[in-house]
C-alpha cells in the first residue's frame, strides 16, 4: 500500500476494490459522469413537466419524432467518429450539446409563442438523455480493461446517481426563483466540465488503464461512418444487447405514461418539483449499492447474475401490481426499477462492451443505446396508447403484460451473461485484448 495516500484514498480503494494506480482515473471518471448527470437532471424535470400538457397521442408522436431524429443524430455521430481525431471526439460531443442548449435558451426568450419550441426542446433533451450517457460509457470501455470494469464500473456509476441527486436538487431550489429557462443555462455550463476531464484522462493514458492503448488519440476511428448499423445487425451478441434494452424500455415507457397521466391536473411548476423529487428518491437509493455492492456482486457471482437481478425483481413487482393495481405499488416499483437500473443493470450492461473493439464501442453502441432505445420508446408508447385509449385496458392488465415482458428480459440477460463469459474465456486463451465482435 502507498504510504503517501491519505486515509480517504486508502478507504476508497479498500471499499470500492480500486487497485494501486487506478484511483486517479477512477475518480476522474466518477466526476465525469457526476457532472453529466447533474446537467441532464436539471433539464429532465423541465422536459417531463411539459409532457402533462399533451395527450397520449401527442406524446406518442413526440416519441416517434425522437426515434426518427435519433437515427439522424447517430448517423451524423458515425460520420464524426470516422472523421474527427479521437482525442477531440468526446469533448466535441459535449461542447456541441452545450451550444445547442444555449441556442434553445435564446430561442425561448425571443419567441412570443414558444409552443413549437417546447416540443422541439422535449425531443432534443430526449436525444441528449441517451447520447451523453452512451458516449461516456463508450469512452469508459475504451479507458478501462474488462477486468477493471468488473471492479470499477459500479463505483463510477455511483457518480451518476449522485449527479442525478444534485441536478434535481438544483432544479427544486431554483425552479421557482430563476424559472425553467434559466435552469437551461446552468445545465449548458456544466457540460463544459467533462470536456476538461477528458483531457486529463487522455493525458493519463500512459498508465495501464486498459482499452485500445495502442491506438493514438491523434487519429480518428475511421471506417464506414454508418458501420454501426451493419455491425449491430450482423452480430447476435449485439442484437441480444439491443433486445435487452428494448425490453427495458417497454416496461419503463408504460410506467412513464401512467405517471404522466396522474400529474395532468397539477400546475407546471409543481410538476417540475414532483418529477425532481422522484429523481431524488431514486438516486439516493442507488448510491450505496453502486459504490459498494455492484463490484462485489459482479466479481463474486459473475455478470450473468448481475444482469438478471433487476429483471427478476421486476417480474415479481409487476405480478404484484397485476393483483393489487394501486398507486403505492406503482411508486415502489418505479423506484426499485430505476434505482436497480442505475446501480446494477447499467454498469453490468456496459461491461458487455469491454469485449469488443473501438469501432463497435463507439459506432454500434450508439445505435443500440439511442436508436434501439428510442425505437422501443416509440413502439411501446403507441402500444400503451392503443391499450388504454383503444381498448380501455386498466393498470392491472397492463402490469400482467409487463410481467411477461420482464420474464423474457430475464432470459435475454442469461444469454448475454453467458456470451460475455464465453468471449472472455476465449480471448484469455488466445491472449488477445478486446477483439472485434465476430457474432
Amino acid at each position: 500500500m502507498n504510504q503517501n495516500e491519505n486515509w480517504l484514498a486508502r478507504s476508497l480503494r479498500a471499499a470500492a476494490k480500486i487497485e494501486q494506480g487506478e484511483l486517479a482515473a477512477t475518480l476522474q471518471s466518477f466526476s465525469f459522469i457526476f457532472t453529466l448527470m447533474a446537467s441532464y437532471y436539471i433539464l429532465r424535470p423541465i422536459r417531463d413537466a411539459m409532457s402533462s400538457d399533451w395527450s397520449d397521442a401527442e406524446l406518442s408522436t413526440l416519441f416517434t419524432a425522437t426515434f426518427l431524429f435519433s437515427i439522424v443524430a447517430v448517423s451524423l455521430y458515425g460520420v464524426a467518429c470516422s472523421r474527427i481525431r479521437f482525442r477531440r471526439l468526446v469533448p466535441g460531443v459535449y461542447g456541441f450539446f452545450a451550444l445547442s442548449f444555449l441556442a434553445f435558451y435564446f430561442a425561448s426568450q425571443a419567441d412570443t409563442d414558444p409552443g413549437w419550441i417546447r416540443k422541439v426542446f422535449y425531443v432534443w433533451v430526449s436525444v441528449f438523455s441517451l447520447f451523453h450517457v452512451s458516449v461516456f460509457w463508450s469512452y469508459m470501455a475504451d479507458v478501462f480493461s474488462r477486468q477493471q470494469a468488473q471492479r470499477l464500473f459500479g463505483f463510477i456509476a455511483a457518480g451518476a446517481s449522485i449527479g442525478a441527486i444534485v441536478g434535481p436538487g438544483i432544479a427544486v431550489a431554483m425552479a421557482g426563483v430563476a424559472g425553467p429557462r434559466n435552469l437551461v443555462l446552468v445545465s449548458a455550463g456544466l457540460l463544459l466540465v467533462p470536456m476538461m476531464l477528458v483531457g486529463s484522462l487522455e493525458n493519463g493514458r500512459a498508465q495501464p488503464h486498459g482499452g485500445d492503448q495502442g491506438d493514438s488519440g491523434q487519429r480518428s476511428i475511421g471506417g464506414n461512418p454508418f458501420a454501426g448499423f451493419s455491425l449491430f445487425l450482423k452480430s447476435p451478441y449485439l442484437l441480444g444487447i439491443g433486445l435487452f434494452i428494448f425490453l427495458y424500455t417497454a416496461i419503463s415507457t408504460f410506467v412513464y405514461f401512467e405517471l404522466k397521466n396522474l400529474l395532468a391536473g397539477v400546475e407546471e411548476a409543481n410538476r417540475v418539483a414532483i418529477w425532481a423529487g422522484i429523481d431524488l428518491a431514486v438516486n439516493i437509493l442507488a448510491i450505496v449499492t453502486a459504490m459498494f455492492a455492484t463490484s462485489r456482486l459482479t466479481t463474486r457471482f459473475g455478470l450473468t447474475a448481475t444482469l438478471i437481478v433487476v429483471p427478476l425483481v421486476i417480474v415479481v413487482g409487476l405480478i404484484t401490481l397485476a393483483f393489487s393495481p394501486i398507486i403505492a405499488v406503482v411508486v415502489v416499483l418505479q423506484i426499485v426499477r430505476r434505482a436497480g437500473n442505475y446501480a446494477i443493470t447499467r454498469p453490468g450492461r456496459e461491461m458487455l462492451f469491454t469485449v469488443v473493439d473501438r469501432e463497435t464501442r463507439f459506432k454500434a453502441k450508439s445505435v443500440i443505446d439511442i436508436v434501439v432505445y428510442r425505437g422501443g420508446d416509440a413502439i411501446t408508447a403507441w402500444a400503451f396508447t392503443g391499450l388504454t385509449a383503444g381498448f380501455g385496458i386498466g393498470l392491472g392488465a397492463v402490469a400482467a403484460v409487463g410481467a411477461g415482458i420482464a420474464a423474457v428480459w430475464v432470459g435475454v440477460a442469461v444469454y448475454l451473461g453467458r456470451s460475455y463469459e464465453t468471449k472472455t474465456e476465449r480471448d484469455a486463451g488466445a491472449a488477445v485484448v478486446a477483439p472485434g465482435v465476430q457474432g
